[in-house]
Formats: C-alpha cells, sequence, structure tokens
C-alpha cells in the first residue's frame, strides 16, 4: 500500500514537472514569435503562458505543503494552502486579463503589420501543446487548487486558438484588427472563470458553508433523525477541498444513548460528504435552530 502511494506521488510530480517544462518552454518561444510577427494575440498567449508555468508551480507546491502532517502550532495541518493557492491564482489571471485588455485598445487605436503565416504555424503548435498539458492535469486530483490551474490552462488554450484564428484571418484578408478583437473576446471568457474560481476561494477562506452542502437539509436531518430533539449552533466550512468540517450542538432525549447516537448521526452526515464533524450532546434545550417536528419543544428564533 506504501509503495503503491509513493509511486503515485512520484508520478503525479514528475507529470506536473513535465507540465511546467512545456508551458515555460513553448512561452518563451511563443513570445518570441510574437514580437517578431507583430501579433498581439501571441504575445498574449505566451504571457498566458508564463503565468500558467508559474500557476503550475504554485499548485504544486500548494499540493506539496498541504500534504504535511499535523503539528501543535497547525492542528488542521496544512490543508488550505491549496485555497491560498487557488486564490493567489486568480489575483494573477485577473491582473493578465487586464493587460491584454489594455494591450489590445492600444492594438486597435494603433495598428501594425502582422506576419499571419508565422503566427498561424506558432497558435496551432502552441494549442498541441496546452492540449497536452490540460490531458496531464486532468489526470490528477480535482480540488480547488488544480481548478486553479486549470483556469490558466483554459485561458493558454483559447489564446491558442484565437491567434490561430486571427493569423489564418489576417493571412488570407489582410484584416489586422481582429487580432485585438480576438484577444478582448478571450479575455472576456477568461474572466467568468477567474471572478467564479475567486468568489469561491475567498468564501472557504471566510469559512463560509461550502456552496454544494444544503445546511438547511443536513439541520432538519440531523433534529428529526430517532432521540434527538433538536440542533443549534450549527456550523460547516470548508477546511480544503477533500476536508469539510462541521460542528453542531445536539439536543438529545437520553444522555445515555448518546454514544450509539454518535455513531448513526456520523454516518448521516457521511452522505453528505462530512467525514470530521463535532457534535455536542445537550439535555435540555436552549436556542434552537432546527427541531424535531414530532416533540412539543417550542423553537426560538435566530437572533
Amino acid at each position: 500500500m506504501s509503495d503503491d502511494h509513493d509511486h503515485h506521488v512520484a508520478s503525479s510530480g514528475w507529470t506536473l514537472l513535465v507540465a511546467i517544462g512545456l508551458t515555460l518552454g513553448f512561452a518563451v518561444v511563443e513570445a518570441l514569435a510574437g514580437w517578431w510577427s507583430g501579433s498581439l494575440a501571441l504575445a498574449s498567449d505566451a504571457g498566458h503562458m508564463f503565468t500558467d508555468g508559474g500557476a503550475l508551480a504554485l499548485a504544486g507546491a500548494a499540493a506539496w505543503l498541504a500534504k504535511r502532517p499535523q503539528s501543535n502550532r497547525h492542528t488542521y495541518g496544512f490543508a488550505r494552502a491549496e485555497i491560498l493557492a487557488a486564490l493567489l491564482n486568480a489575483f494573477f489571471m485577473l491582473a493578465v486579463i487586464a493587460a491584454i485588455t489594455v494591450s489590445a485598445i492600444e492594438r486597435l487605436r494603433s495598428p501594425g503589420p502582422i506576419a499571419g503565416e508565422a503566427v498561424t504555424v506558432v497558435a496551432v503548435i502552441g494549442l498541441m501543446v496546452n492540449l497536452a498539458v490540460a490531458w496531464v492535469l486532468s489526470r490528477g486530483e480535482r480540488n480547488l487548487n488544480t481548478r486553479g490551474a486549470m483556469v490558466h490552462v483554459l485561458g493558454d488554450l483559447l489564446g491558442s486558438v484565437a491567434a490561430l484564428i486571427a493569423g489564418v484571418v489576417v493571412t488570407y484578408t489582410g484584416w489586422t484588427p481582429i487580432d485585438p478583437i480576438l484577444s478582448m473576446a478571450i479575455a472576456a471568457l477568461i474572466l467568468v472563470s477567474s471572478v467564479r474560481l475567486l468568489r469561491e476561494a475567498l468564501h472557504a477562506l471566510m469559512e463560509g458553508t461550502p456552496l454544494h452542502l444544503p445546511i438547511e437539509e443536513i439541520g432538519r436531518a440531523l433534529a428529526a433523525y430517532p432521540g434527538v430533539k433538536a440542533v443549534h449552533d450549527l456550523h460547516v466550512w470548508t477546511i480544503s477541498s477533500d476536508m469539510i468540517s462541521l460542528s453542531a450542538h445536539v439536543v438529545i432525549e437520553d444522555m445515555a444513548q448518546w454514544g450509539e447516537l454518535l455513531a448513526d448521526l456520523g454516518a448521516l452526515l457521511q452522505r453528505y460528504g462530512i467525514n470530521h464533524f463535532t457534535l455536542q450532546p445537550e439535555p435540555t434545550i436552549r436556542k434552537v435552530y432546527w427541531r424535531n417536528r414530532d416533540t412539543a419543544a417550542p423553537a426560538v428564533p435566530i437572533r
């Protein structure tokens, strides 16, 4: 089991290094080609790929840090490093989008010559490289951290498509404004994914309830379990993509049944993907958020 795990980790690290090498290597080629050909689409895609290489490196560092063991100073370990990496990647991507938009507006105001054939050839190679990197990432673990890296790869992929279209149009029609126009269009598409990623990362850092979990349903399910009279002070938050925590006070009918009841409630929470939880049993009702409808205990409004 340990050998298989070590082999998996080594394999994942190797594929990540290959992805970083491909991305940064071709980013240099594309940047030089964009400068030589005068194509903003190629230059902006090269910028995407440079940030993509940084994003992959950041994702790899965060994944390594997240696997470090717990300690007395970090009782949850460093699992939240993946969320910080996703947040930084989202901010980096927004900065790249802003830079591309400004450059595109300047290019529309002052158009220059573009070597369409060179743009087309380089864009085709870039498209294949980006598809290879996306395939490598898709084979790994899916969490908020890798999604942040995938946003960069998506930007590179769409940038290569835009550069390819621009190269073909310029080659056959000579209409150079297509280059900055497509750059802005791709930037707008990437903006949607970047803002969504930023929102999710900030939500997790603010310890908001995971967006996919229905907290009202969870509260009612706990309160409706036989032997439970009510549930209050229910909190659910994200430590990392694969670690969701819950804490709650559970008002029960018979404290002597708590051991068996705790195991049953834990099994119930696992249905929602919650494996890390703390439930505090109580014999009396104080402030109630959810209660079992079969009991006569009154529900106190939430303050």
